[in-house]
């Protein structure tokens, strides 16, 4: 099909499924990370017949997914060229823009000066200040923040402000406006993400998080392909957290989801009212229920899950539909350590009318979904390569 041929794109981001390390992995400690083929590796081989109908074997080669002589979708993998590893600089990029500097990470804890700031905003002193699995640190620090009401702040290896707080301490609202006062005082450090982290509970034993988390990223440094769409007139609607991760620029409507079962839900649902433009959506349990807890048998599940859920997702779309499948980084949950890793992450483009799939190779940059979203609903763009033309 040709440019401007198709009526909606619909776009899915397997939250860190990655398909292998690049080149660099090494320089972020990731020299042997794979998410998929490590997922498959550690549950004896897995089983996802409609992502290998469309290719996703021909792509990564793992046990239980083999390659398929005539794939239905285009299959290829696509290259980070930004620095980083982290779902805001991902998303951007597929988005369409290239991230020059990278976001600053506090892996030892964030600085006095920051603590400070943040005491200065909130009037709060804070418990923490240490890089740790989100719910290792409530199960450590949860009833210390209960007794004394001071909130948990913890961070990872990647560029995020994390605060915890139980919902009975400090509600949710409340710890919502103080990541609102936070965000334009950590943008001069170059924080990526504040994410709100209410949780309930009465003890350690069973301290849980709840649905209730909300990030406050940065906000894009220039307009996106999202931003193009809206000013050529194409709704851009946003499921998960996609809202929260380009700040509201370039969204025309957003569906926030519980799990990605709730997600998948959500996405029929606004197929079936929504006649054109992009629907963004991502799929957030990969990584943040399996990856970064180290989970591969719960990571797998969650694969078999969608890949369940994919014909119904296909039967809904229409004619003049593409459906584009990929990530936004890698989090191999057999990897030391709980966080993203350095990958190449796969992309798959069908639609009903394409007769046979095809090789996309190794794309040079995850811009090529932005330059393929604008090239098959038409607007102009300026960034990245579209393959529209070999759909």
């Amino acid at each position: 099909m040709k440019n401007g041929d198709f009526s909606r794109v619909i776009l899915v981001v397997l939250d860190g499924v990655g398909v292998g390390a690049l080149p660099d992995a090494m320089n972020y400690g990731d020299k042997n990370a794979n998410t998929l083929l490590h997922v498959a590796e550690a549950v004896g081989g897995i089983d996802l017949p409609n992502l290998q109908r469309l290719g996703l074997g021909n792509i990564c080669q793992v046990p239980g997914l083999e390659p398929t002589p005539q794939p239905e979708a285009a299959w290829g993998k696509m290259t980070e060229i930004s620095p980083g590893k982290d779902t805001t600089t991902g998303h951007w990029e597929l988005a369409g823009l290239e991230t020059v500097e990278s976001f600053a990470s506090f892996p030892d804890g964030f600085p006095p000066e920051i603590i400070a700031l943040f005491q200065q905003q909130t009037g709060l002193e804070p418990i923490g200040n240490i890089a740790a699995s989100g719910t290792d640190i409530i199960r450590d620090l949860g009833e210390e923040h209960v007794r004394s009401g001071r909130p948990i702040v913890y961070t990872s290896v990647d560029s995020v402000f994390q605060i915890a707080a139980h919902e009975e301490v400090i509600p949710p609202v409340e710890l919502y406006n103080i990541c609102r006062k936070l965000r334009p005082v950590l943008d001069t450090y170059r924080i990526g993400r504040i994410i709100a982290r209410p949780f309930v509970g009465t003890s350690a034993e069973n301290f849980s998080r709840t649905h209730r988390r909300h990030d406050f990223s940065m906000p894009p440094f220039a307009p996106t392909v999202l931003d193009q769409l809206v000013v050529a007139g194409f709704p851009v609607v946003g499921i998960g957290k996609i809202f929260d991760i380009f700040t509201g620029r370039g969204i025309s409507s957003s569906q926030s989801i519980v799990d990605n079962a709730d997600g998948m839900k959500k996405t029929v649902e606004v197929l079936g009212n929504t006649e054109k433009g992009l629907v963004f959506v991502n799929l957030v349990d990969f990584d943040m229920l399996y990856g970064h807890r180290n989970d591969a048998d719960g990571f797998a599940r969650a694969l078999i899950e969608f890949d369940s859920w994919l014909p119904q997702l296909q039967g809904v779309m229409g004619e003049d539909d593409l459906l584009l499948l990929t990530a936004d980084h890698g989090c191999d949950p057999t990897m030391p350590g709980t966080d993203h890793t350095r990958e190449y992450v796969p992309v798959l483009a069908w639609h009903k009318q394409l007769q046979t799939g095809c090789r996309l190779g190794v794309r040079n940059s995850f811009r090529d979904i932005a330059a393929t979203t604008a090239g098959a609903l038409g607007p102009p763009w300026h960034t990245g390569e579209s393959f529209v033309d070999l759909l």
